[in-house]
């Protein structure tokens, strides 16, 4: 029998639901109002203000993760202990004792493109609101880079290994969403692109709806947007102090499949991970030359667009977090 110490069992019930199921398991939540969720396999358990709550069930409730698996995955309390620190990072193989059982090693998911809703009219109307050009529009649905989704309307940018999908994240288009996931099974190294016929450059951004920013700040420039290259990262992280600088995952698969590059560009958020990411790009990559042209304005490239255009931050999801 398993057991946990009683370190570990404070530990435990520290993190609140939402957090734990963001690790544990994202494809659980739905989103349905600004900060608040159901879960896909209960779909009368609502997450809100850091607390759930299981409608169906008495109004059976509670905060953190631990009350959770107890109450309604029936979960005996050592193991919903030990789960919650292997997820949340506070595991320590020699606190929690067990009889040796000889692990399995877990199938990779399968990747799977959302369904196609009949039309993209959502999506069209989320992206415009924030600025992006029609016509850029236009060009990533007829080439399949990005549609709306039949289930809950999220614009899906999808990334390619030649023609066959390998990558996919949804943003909410939802009023007051800020809700952001890759799809499962998505790999890092075919992150959404789009490659132009130009000079060897490569525009490198912290996501999708940037490069999409800049390929429109192009066009109003009255220069061919179709001539710049543009690739999203998928989102980046803050270095650890000490740490040797990495190349990233999607810029790693770009340049492995793309031989004429000569030169980068990191064009990522004017924050303090941003910032951060691009110096430790810019100290990994030795090969190329590599160049910072952070937004002039605002916090990314997004924002700058919007700012140009007079369109109110408001417009914008209104708990939407930062990238």
């Amino acid at each position: 029998m398993p057991y946990a110490t009683k370190a570990q069992i404070e530990r435990a019930r520290q993190p609140d639901l939402l957090t734990f199921l963001r690790r544990y398991k994202p494809d659980e939540l739905i989103p349905t109002g600004p900060g608040a969720y159901k879960l896909r396999s209960h779909d009368s358990l609502k997450i809100s203000n850091g607390k759930w709550c299981w409608w169906s069930h008495d109004k059976m409730g509670g905060v953190n993760a631990l009350e959770y698996l107890i109450k309604v995955e029936n979960m005996k309390f050592p193991d919903a202990v030990q789960l919650v620190n292997e997820q949340c990072g506070f595991f320590d193989a020699r606190k929690v004792q067990s009889a040796p059982v000889q692990k399995e090693e877990k199938p990779k998911a399968d990747f799977l493109l959302p369904v196609r809703f009949q039309n993209n009219k959502r999506v069209t109307a989320y992206l415009l609101s924030r600025g992006i050009d029609i016509a850029i529009l236009d060009y990533c649905f007829q080439h399949g880079l990005l549609y709306e989704a039949a289930d809950y309307h999220n614009a899906v940018f999808v990334g390619y290994d030649g023609k066959t999908p390998r990558y996919a994240t949804l943003r909410g288009t939802l009023s007051g969403s800020g809700f952001k996931r890759d799809v499962t099974g998505s790999s890092k190294q075919f992150c959404f692109s789009i490659t132009g016929k130009g000079n060897g450059k490569l525009n490198v951004f912290e996501c999708a709806i940037d490069a999409l920013s800049y390929l429109t700040q192009v066009k109003m420039q009255g220069a061919d947007w179709q001539q710049e290259s543009v690739l999203s990262l998928g989102g980046v992280y803050q270095s650890r102090p000490n740490e040797t600088p990495k190349v990233p995952t999607a810029l790693q698969g770009y340049l492995k499949r793309h031989i004429d590059v000569q030169e980068i560009v990191l064009r990522l958020d004017n924050d303090a991970v941003g910032r951060g990411a691009a110096g430790a790009i810019s100290q990994a990559i030795s090969d190329l030359p590599v160049s910072v042209e952070l937004p002039a304005e605002g916090k990314d490239y997004n924002e700058w667009l919007m700012r140009q255009k007079g369109i109110s931050p408001r417009q914008r999801a209104r708990n939407e977090p930062e990238r």
